[in-house]
C-alpha cells in the first residue's frame, strides 16, 4: 500500500463528464444529475482502504448535512476490482446499504472517469460550485489512517458549505491523503 497526497485545487476547473450506473438504484448518474442546486462532491473511495474505512461514517454525516445546504454528492470506485475483490460491486452494495449512503456509489470500472479527474488516492475529495467549477480539492479532516478526535476541524463540511454560500471554495486547503488507487496493469 503507498500513502499519497492530492495535488492542490486547481480553482475553476470543470468537471470531467461521467455516465455511470449506480449499483443500488440501476440508474445512471452523470455530474449534472448528482449535484445539487449549490454545488458537488465527487468523492473517489473504496472499501479496503483503512483510509477511508477510518472517515466513512463522517462521509455519510458529511453529505447528509451538505444535502440540507444544496450540495449533491456522488462516490466513485476507481480501483481494479480483479486485483481487489473486497471492491468488487457485491461488497460495494453491502457497504452502502450497512452504512446508508445517502449518495450513489458507482464503479469506474475502466478507470477512465478516474483518470480524468487527476486522482490519486483513496479518498479522493473533489468539491464543485453550482456552475460545476472545482473549488475544492483538500481533505476530510485531519483522521489519517485512524479517525481524528470527534472536535477535529470539518475541513470538507467547512470548504463546501462555503462554496454553497458564496460559490467558492477557501483559498488554502490541506490535501487529502490516503492509499493509491490500484490501477490496472497495462
Amino acid at each position: 500500500m503507498v500513502s499519497l497526497n492530492t495535488p492542490i485545487c486547481d480553482f475553476g476547473r470543470p468537471a470531467p463528464d461521467f455516465a455511470l450506473e449506480d449499483l443500488r438504484s440501476k440508474s445512471i448518474h452523470t455530474p449534472a444529475s448528482a449535484r445539487g442546486p449549490k454545488g458537488l462532491l465527487v468523492m473517489f473511495i473504496c472499501n479496503h482502504c483503512p483510509y477511508v474505512q477510518a472517515v466513512i461514517s463522517r462521509i455519510v454525516r458529511d453529505c447528509h448535512e451538505l444535502a440540507e445546504h444544496g450540495i449533491g454528492s456522488i462516490a466513485i470506485m476507481p480501483n481494479a476490482v480483479e486485483d481487489f475483490p473486497q471492491d468488487g460491486p457485491e461488497h460495494m452494495l453491502h457497504w452502502a446499504d450497512t452504512l446508508g449512503f445517502p449518495f450513489p456509489y458507482v464503479i469506474d470500472e475502466t478507470q477512465q472517469i478516474a483518470g480524468e479527474y487527476g486522482a490519486v488516492c483513496t479518498p479522493d475529495f473533489f468539491g464543485f460550485n453550482a456552475g460545476l467549477q472545482l473549488q475544492y480539492r483538500g481533505r476530510l479532516d485531519a483522521s489519517r489512517k485512524e479517525t481524528a478526535p470527534e472536535n477535529a476541524r470539518r475541513d470538507l463540511y467547512e470548504a463546501m458549505l462555503q462554496v454553497a454560500q458564496t460559490g467558492h471554495g477557501p483559498q488554502e486547503q490541506i490535501a487529502s491523503m490516503g492509499c493509491s488507487i490500484k490501477w490496472h496493469e497495462t
